[in-house]
């Protein structure tokens, strides 16, 4: 494992980050939580965890000597793509120099100058993209291609200057692209699933529930800041497995973080991180500063699907008591929790097309966890075997025991065209796989191998009982839930 450490001092305190850098996928699965089997995918990182947790802890399982870039070639990802990426990376680094030009030479600007002349900088189709971007069928994928593979960084930068909020909290340019910049490289490539294409596909989705009604009429613009950075960061900097793995494994980070909440206190931490070695909100006061990290920290942690049935239920409570009051500050924040649970999890309520092909990521990055675990003679976590397994299997199991009670909930609360269409298209996606599980063998032999475009953002989640009770989910798939509340 290639290990790079350094210490990095940020405002008035003297703050260390230790660098790790490691490469591979992985779920999250909470075995007290028997209804559910969830995604929790990891991407590539360069772990930044602040010094003042405990230290870090290494055992002498092999997996802490997997060199996971090596392991993602061997597994199928090819020599093709392994020897082109040093090219891709070049790519990227060239936009981004262009892209930072441009936002020096706004730097310090008279704010009547309109920031939106960086988008000259954009292709014109992309452009044309991002004036429709609050459309529930927005192509992410697209929209990656047209941008360099820079969707996350154009995408979240188009949002905060469209909602003013550039202006409002007086960010410097060149401080927020590079915090963008930083974002997007530490969600890396490789993975299916869990990259900067799905963070880019959350923080899409949070923008939709940021204008319904409910929310549009009664966020603050701190409410709407706070919701596009956590969808943004919310998946940042994994170290490459699910909990249990590297809870097994002993893992440093479980140790870090007392094996609770393992990834998410990580993603918090990193993005934490990233915002102070960039500046970002420097030159906030120092209150206003920590608060920011808090509520940020606490959006995030709130994506942990061990903690499903938690939210649900609060939520559940406070929609049949009509006591969720908007103007409250900690109702809001509640909210905002709920919406970045739901634009985490939404890939089965998006039109088929876009659905199917994140479901496929997401059953790839399973299998390939199963496939590290296989080879180092680990137990073979549920989901990941992909001689158990089916796609269609796993994402039946997972709108019925996780999908369709949350949307069903949000429906209540926001019952809306955005929320029935939704609703409607996870019906209907249920009945396409249920479909495809009842064609011929021949299926299954098409999801073995690993393509680069497989599919869907949403965890799957299964019953305790296991692939018995998931493929009683696909005999009803034909229904479509649309006014389901059942959990």
């Amino acid at each position: 494992m290639h290990v790079f450490l350094f210490q990095k001092k940020c405002f008035g305190c003297a703050c260390c980050y230790t660098v790790i850098v490691t490469r591979r996928g992985a779920i999250s699965y909470d075995s007290s939580d028997q209804t559910a089997l969830y995604i929790r995918m990891l991407g590539d990182v360069r772990v930044r965890s602040q010094v003042g947790f405990e230290p870090e802890r290494r055992s002498s399982h092999p997996y802490l000597c997997i060199d996971f870039r090596t392991l993602h070639t061997r597994l199928g990802c090819g020599s093709t793509s392994a020897s082109s990426d040093p090219e891709r990376r070049v790519h990227r680094l060239l936009s981004f120099q262009r892209y930072l030009h441009s936002s020096r030479l706004l730097r310090g600007v008279p704010q009547q100058i309109p920031l939106h002349i960086l988008d000259e900088d954009y292709t014109g189709q992309a452009r044309c993209m991002l004036e429709k971007v609050g459309n529930w069928n927005f192509d992410i994928f697209l929209f990656d291609r047209l941008t360099n593979g820079n969707s996350l960084i154009t995408l979240t930068f188009h949002l905060l200057n469209q909602y003013g909020l550039v202006e409002l909290f007086q960010l410097d340019m060149v401080k927020l692209w590079r915090f963008l910049v930083m974002v997007q490289e530490d969600y890396h490539s490789d993975n299916p699933y869990h990259n900067a294409v799905h963070a880019a596909d959350v923080t899409q989705a949070m923008y939709c529930y940021l204008r319904e009604p409910m929310l549009a009429k009664s966020l603050t613009s701190k409410d709407i800041l706070l919701g596009l950075l956590a969808a943004a960061t919310h998946d940042l900097d994994h170290p490459g497995v699910n909990q249990p793995f590297l809870i097994k494994t002993d893992h440093y980070l479980a140790t870090l973080y007392r094996n609770t909440s393992v990834l998410e206190n990580h993603h918090w931490k990193s993005a934490v991180g990233l915002l102070r070695e960039t500046g970002l909100f420097s030159h906030l006061p120092a209150e206003d500063r920590l608060n920011m990290e808090r509520d940020l920290g606490s959006l995030i942690l709130a994506t942990d699907i061990s903690r499903q049935n938690d939210y649900l239920s609060r939520f559940r409570l406070h929609l049949d008591q009509e006591n969720l009051c908007m103007s409250t500050a900690s109702h809001r924040h509640f909210v905002l929790q709920m919406a970045l649970k739901c634009a985490d999890i939404c890939n089965p309520c998006r039109p088929w097309e876009l659905s199917k092909q994140w479901s496929e990521k997401v059953t790839e990055e399973f299998f390939q966890q199963g496939d590290i675990e296989k080879k180092h003679k680990l137990e073979v976590s549920p989901l990941c075997d992909r001689e158990m397994n089916t796609v269609g299997n796993i994402q039946i199991g997972f709108m019925t025991y996780v999908a369709e009670p949350l949307f069903a909930e949000w429906a209540r609360f926001c019952d809306t065209r955005l929320s029935q269409t939704m609703l409607g298209h996870m019906g209907l996606n249920k009945a396409s796989w249920g479909g495809l599980q009842q064609e011929p063998a021949p299926v299954s032999e098409e999801a073995q191998p690993s393509t680069a475009c497989a599919d869907t953002g949403d965890a799957a989640t299964a019953p305790s009982d296991g692939s018995t009770a998931t493929t009683a989910g696909g005999t009803s798939s034909k229904e479509i839930p649309q006014g389901s509340r059942e959990s």
